[in-house]
């Protein structure tokens, strides 16, 4: 009886342990995770055996499919960007926001400044020109940076 209660309390506890979702990057790659929330654009997971809690951004995940319900969420759509002309498609992230996507390349520029335009029109102007880069090198997301003096650092990102 003992070996039974003891069987019983073991096959609870691997349960218990084990990861509940299977999370899928666009990328192809599959991560075995205990799944904890869904926030600001970041999905927040643990692996196994520990309770640290790390961040990924939704834009990096396909999808997470729970184990046990073979329920799967999709979270996001795959931006495929082929030439300059799809700049449109390009999404412009915070800094923070862009965890999980590979970093391509950087670029620095001066924003545009045209006399009688108001400001954030010549932000407009400048948001495109980096788009138009960014899509150029095939990178479907961008981080801008503001410097001193008018100048930006843009930062390229697949997935």
């Amino acid at each position: 009886m003992k070996v039974l209660y003891f069987t019983l309390a073991l096959l609870f506890a691997n349960v218990a342990i084990s990861q509940t979702h299977q999370i899928t990057k666009h990328n192809g790659e599959q991560l075995d995770v205990n799944f904890i929330k869904n926030e600001n654009g970041l999905i927040y997971y643990s692996l196994n055996g520990s309770s640290e809690e790390v961040k990924i951004s939704k834009h990096a995940v396909s999808s997470i499919t729970n184990k046990q319900t073979k329920q799967t969420q999709k979270i996001s759509d795959k931006i495929v960007v082929d030439s300059k002309d799809d700049y449109k498609m390009v999404t412009v992230l915070p800094q923070e926001k862009t965890i999980g996507l590979k970093q391509t390349g950087t670029f620095t520029g001066v924003s545009t400044r045209t006399k009688g335009e108001p400001p954030i029109a010549n932000q407009n102007q400048t948001a495109m020109r980096i788009k138009s880069k960014s899509a150029l090198n095939g990178s479907p997301f961008v981080s801008i940076t503001e410097k001193a003096d008018g100048k930006y650092e843009a930062v390229t990102y697949v997935y």
